[in-house]
């Protein structure tokens, strides 16, 4: 090997070398400048969340949960799952009040699925979505009915959700608000209501009377007694449904006297 191919080599040795530490230099103050502040409570608030990733709280998971309360964008008390101990721990790290933690928890708008119709007798996967996508848009006369497979029921980390009869329905002590059961509905016939006392309506159907009287036997009509017998006009009906605001609700139970299908509930 000649001095000139060596002196070559050399050069380069030097060169990537010298390109080697310029770019890593810059790596390094580039990931200096623009490193992200983890705020230390962050860590400190996930310790003491119940860890369900559940998504009650609005956010995906926990830890998006933590942050955005470090963040100001949430407020303490949003854990569905952890209740008030949860509440008032993140509170604490965040130095303020936890503020009163509204409960929620699932209702299920179907009441009737074994009172109403079968197209055919399913036989396929224990699954819902298997089943509303079998023949016909699945096995019941009604659409808006529940199948009743328990999917929701399996996916339910608290045991709240049962099947009864053909159709699920949520334990409101057992359940914790965590929503899991929301999304494994196909239907989406589980809606989060608070715990306290109020009329619900156990029906989703947006059928007209003379139909929903073939297919089942509690089934909402529509018809508008329950509107008005309700002193305070909190009810009206949409789309062949009765609807409730609660803005205007006071409980009083009379439209439940009222519906002669008896699908408004006093829970």
């Amino acid at each position: 090997m000649t001095g000139s191919v060596v002196l070559t080599i050399l050069a380069v040795v030097l060169v990537i070398g010298g390109l080697g530490a310029v770019f890593g230099g810059a790596l390094s103050a580039a990931s200096k400048k623009f490193a992200v502040q983890v705020d230390e409570r962050e860590e400190e608030i996930i310790k003491v969340l119940p860890g369900a990733n559940c998504g009650g709280c609005g956010f995906q998971g926990c830890a998006a949960y933590a942050h955005a309360v470090t963040d100001g964008a949430a407020e303490v008390n949003r854990c569905t799952v952890g209740g008030a101990d949860v509440a008032q721990d993140v509170a604490e790290i965040m130095g303020i009040a936890a503020g009163e933690v509204k409960r929620i928890v699932g209702y299920v708008r179907c009441i009737g699925s074994a009172t109403g119709g079968r197209k055919y007798d399913y036989i396929g996967l224990d699954d819902c979505f298997s089943a509303l996508n079998s023949i016909g848009g699945g096995p019941l006369e009604c659409r808006f009915g529940c199948i009743g497979l328990g999917s929701c029921a399996r996916t339910c980390p608290y045991g709240a959700v049962t099947v009864e009869s053909g159709a699920a329905r949520v334990d409101r002590d057992l359940c914790k608000g965590c929503t899991k059961c929301v999304s494994a509905c196909p239907k989406r016939l589980i809606t989060m209501v608070d715990y306290g006392s109020k009329p619900l309506v156990g029906c989703s159907s947006r059928s007209k009377g003379a139909v929903v009287r073939k297919l089942c036997e509690l089934g909402c009509l529509g018809d508008g007694s329950c509107a008005r017998a309700c002193p305070n006009q909190a009810i009206t009906v949409v789309d062949n449904l009765a609807v409730i605001d609660y803005t205007k609700c006071t409980g009083c139970g009379k439209c439940a006297e009222k519906c002669i299908r008896h699908c408004i509930e006093l829970v």
